[in-house]
């Protein structure tokens, strides 16, 4: 199937295939025709499989019908960070080349007059994160009420991150008749409950999960005590032809004190986590995509939507405690037909967690076998049988909106170093990630309102 089977205007199609691409992926070959009947949609699928192209082309060509009104945006998308809000708005300018639409991205960050400016000349496409939303909402800075389209992606994502009351005030605020997409990578519960309460009939569409068929990344799980880790970490990335990689952990104090280790050991690394604020976060991607640095050390609000080419290597430092990050961590290599490794360190009390993640992912991960061992390192059997407990996730509803959870974090490169400086790790205490609602993750885009055409 191609594109121009799909119902897609020809404008839309030409820019299309100037970006070079003919041929959708599994899920925008069964979203768009159904998004162009203008029927509702539930999408389950990860980050890396098209779904942003999704729902953002038949998008533009339902658009291209109608005028805009100063602050009554006629569509909603929804994400959960400000990176993904941007990434989404991006695609919009990407594809929308030859249409004239208009688009306002409100998130944090940024200066809100600058938004408020671009909703009273009108929109067409309004993308958001729900905090700065709601807040430009009770300000009386804008109307739902001409919003005919929406879109609430990363769904589960949005759970985590304490936004669900806030995406039910939202879906009250919109039109009865409207047209909902709902995106997510899992249906836990109270996302079914959302969809049952604010979806019609809508049209149910699943897609393979990307850690379950990606066979251009090679997995290994490599046992280790935790004390060794950096010994074991500094040990792969002298020996195991890393480029560039992104290092995971699951805390904040994690990252920070990994990044200075590594970088008095003579590797190129940066640091993205959320005690950052956001001018830092901002030039320590730049510094990675630009190739200044060769390392990323990052919690998991770098992991979703994160797309960094010619990443050779992911390392979870940490075991994820949830499986779900573990396919977006991974996922940040092996991207575009290219090669990834991706290693995960286990140690004896991540026995659970890693234990979830193969269920999750379809099979066994199998042991890195390495030549000779590294300093402090388990034996090369897991001891899966280990009767210590895996740090639990908090599920806690956040008290307001600026001190919502945001567990989804984002990672890095790796390079060669110098000679190797042993240095003891200390232990980590026991903190859960906490950060602000719409953790940012990636650089502000030149834009706020912007013509598509």
């Amino acid at each position: 199937m191609k594109f121009a089977d799909l119902g897609l205007s020809d404008e839309l199609l030409q820019a299309v295939t100037s970006k070079g691409y003919d041929t959708p992926t599994p899920i925008q070959a069964q979203a768009i025709p159904s998004i162009l009947m203008m029927k509702d949609i539930i999408g389950i699928a990860q980050t890396g499989t098209g779904k942003t192209g999704g729902f953002v082309l038949p998008m533009i060509d339902i658009l291209a019908h109608g005028r805009r009104r100063a602050l009554m945006p006629r569509s909603l998308i929804l994400e959960p960070t400000r990176e993904l809000a941007a990434q989404v708005a991006e695609e919009f300018v990407k594809y929308g080349a030859n249409h004239d639409l208009k688009m306002a991205l409100l998130i944090g960050g940024v200066q809100m007059g600058d938004q408020v400016k671009a909703l009273k000349d009108g929109v067409d496409v309004l993308i958001a994160t729900p905090g700065r939303l709601m807040d430009l909402f009770e300000r009386g800075k804008i109307l739902l009420t001409g919003c005919n389209m929406l879109v609430i992606d990363e769904a589960d994502r949005m759970l985590d991150m304490g936004f669900i009351p806030d995406i039910e005030t939202i879906c009250t605020k919109l039109p009865a008749q409207r047209q909902t997409l709902l995106f997510s990578a899992t249906m836990p519960p109270p996302i079914k409950k959302l969809a049952d309460r604010f979806l019609s009939n809508p049209k149910y569409i699943e897609v393979a999960r990307p850690a379950s068929r990606n066979e251009n990344i090679v997995q290994f799980k490599v046992a280790v005590q935790s004390r060794a880790k950096r010994d074991v970490l500094r040990d792969l990335l002298r020996t195991d032809d890393v480029s560039t990689a992104i290092v995971f952990c699951n805390r904040k104090t994690t990252v920070r004190e990994l990044a200075k280790s590594l970088k008095q050991d003579g590797f190129s690394a940066g640091e993205i986590h959320g005690d950052m604020d956001q001018a830092s976060r901002n030039a320590e991607l730049a510094r990675f995509k630009d190739g200044t640095i060769s390392i990323l050390v990052a919690s998991d609000v770098a992991a979703r939507g994160l797309d960094v080419k010619g990443v050779s290597h992911v390392f979870n430092f940490d075991t994820p405690w949830h499986p779900d990050d573990y396919v977006h961590r991974i996922g940040r290599t092996g991207r575009a037909g290219a090669k990834g490794r991706a290693f995960t360190f286990v140690a004896p009390e991540d026995a659970e967690a890693i234990d979830n993640v193969e269920k999750l992912t379809g099979g066994k991960i199998p042991v890195f076998e390495r030549g000779a061992k590294a300093p402090g390192a388990a034996s090369e059997q897991l001891r899966e049988d280990d009767p210590t407990p895996r740090p639990r996730r908090e599920d806690h509803a956040p008290r307001s909106r600026s001190e919502r959870v945001s567990r989804d974090e984002r990672s890095a490169p790796a390079q060669k170093a110098v000679a190797p400086k042993p240095t003891p790790a200390p232990r980590e205490p026991a903190l859960v990630e906490e950060m602000s609602d719409e953790g940012w993750n990636g650089p502000v885009p030149g834009f706020l309102a912007q013509s598509l055409g």
